[in-house]
């Protein structure tokens, strides 16, 4: 194991290698309207349709590839497969700088969800670089790199899409070489003869966590609620810089100021504030209320006609985001010592399932009902979509068992 000190620069590489990868989606969200549009020539409609494609094309390629890319780090090493990535990602972002027809632009956001499918990867090497005391709060850090990410990213294509619709890239190709050269500087290959392992085609398969779910008591029914809340949330990457444009006309700064909004005041929910709310209410009552919350959060975003009450219904609406992680602490509760990693990988699963799902029915309900032609114009139906998901969830928790006891306890 290498000295402290010379644990540092590797593991800074390793959080900035994550937090350039959960940038990814959120980098270039402000720009999507002015890109499409520009790119195709069409409506704002139409340019939200093509982002559906584009958001379920990246979360596709991650969800595939997430398990081939953390064997392949098994069998030749955390060092190659992360530089590789880097380098990679980074001609991708020049491309897409470059692209003029949406095929090359669907063809960069393949790439960039293979490329960004390293989580693993980086998880597993700061494990082969921390002693078994230090994991946990080394895995804490990764998370709290990936939340940095999705606030950093928005905030950042925000700002420099108002230099133009392709500034957000070119950041993002610089960063992603410049943290592949501190990587080929800073970080030594952590797997030895001792711990390489020959890839098996049973850890290639994306829906394997799904195996344990008929082993842990109440996991159907908590998967299926937490699916339901991951595909209703994901309305807000999916057409938030859309609505916000057909809505108020917001500009690219603004839109990406909002979302780094939401996401600061989600890590504050998620972070401290669940504690009160676990206190008060128990793991079930609180999902209930996070549900009930988000439901109503959505029922006023559909519909609010000023954008300075939806900036501050904006962090306000954070305030549901208790929902998950008391979800996951509840089911948690329910499975053995040896069956939580089984229990981590089916949310992780279920959370990408609905990565995918969520933005074409987004997307396509935004357009249908801001087309030149719609009958109605309503900017916010995504909203109401996500608000009847939610009471779905709800029902779904709230109905008995089959001895008539709650069927989330």
């Amino acid at each position: 194991m290498p000295a402290a000190r010379h644990r540092r620069l590797p593991r800074l590489f390793l959080l900035s290698t994550v937090m350039i990868d959960s940038m990814g989606i959120g980098l270039i969200i402000p720009v999507m309207p002015d890109l499409l549009r520009e790119v195709t020539g069409g409506t704002l409609a139409d340019a939200a349709l093509w982002g559906g494609v584009l958001s379920t094309s990246f979360a596709l390629m991650q969800f595939l590839c997430g398990p081939l890319v953390g064997s392949l780090s098994d069998r030749f090493g955390r060092r190659p497969v992360l530089l590789l990535s880097l380098a990679v990602m980074a001609v991708d972002y020049v491309v897409m700088a470059l692209a003029s027809t949406m095929w090359l632009l669907l063809a960069g956001r393949i790439v960039g969800g293979i490329t960004a499918s390293t989580q693993a990867t980086a998880s597993a090497a700061m494990a082969d670089l921390s002693r078994p005391e230090e994991k946990a709060a080394q895995f804490g850090l990764i998370g709290a790199a990936f939340g940095m990410g999705f606030v950093i990213g928005p905030l950042l294509g925000g700002l420099l899409g108002d230099m133009g619709t392709r500034a957000p890239f070119w950041a993002a190709a610089a960063l992603a070489a410049a943290n592949g050269v501190l990587g080929a500087v800073v970080l030594p290959e952590t797997v030895t003869d001792a711990t390489r392992r020959g890839l098996d085609r049973r850890r290639l398969n994306p829906l394997g966590a799904f195996r344990a779910l008929g082993r842990l008591p109440g996991a159907r029914r908590g998967l299926t609620v937490f699916f339901l809340l991951q595909t209703a949330f994901f309305v807000y990457p999916a057409i938030w810089s859309f609505f916000g444009t057909a809505r108020f006309g917001w500009s690219a700064a603004t839109i990406g100021l909002s979302l780094a909004l939401f996401g600061v005041a989600v890590a504050g929910v998620q972070g401290g504030l669940i504690r009160v709310f676990l206190r008060l209410m128990g793991e079930r009552g609180t999902v209930i209320y996070g549900l009930v919350f988000n439901a109503l959060a959505f029922l006023a975003l559909a519909f609010v006609a000023s954008g300075t009450p939806a900036l501050v219904l904006t962090p306000l609406a954070a305030l549901g985001a208790v929902t998950s992680p008391a979800l996951q602490g509840l089911l948690a509760r329910r499975a053995g010592a040896d069956e939580q990693g089984a229990l981590q990988g089916l949310f992780s699963s279920a959370g990408a399932l609905a990565a995918i799902v969520s933005p074409p029915v987004m997307t396509a309900t935004f357009a249908a009902f801001t087309r030149p032609d719609a009958p109605l114009h309503l900017p916010g139906a995504p909203f109401l979509v996500s608000l009847a998901i939610l009471l779905a969830a709800l029902a779904v928790v709230l109905a008995p068992d089959r001895q008539g006891r709650a069927s989330l306890r």
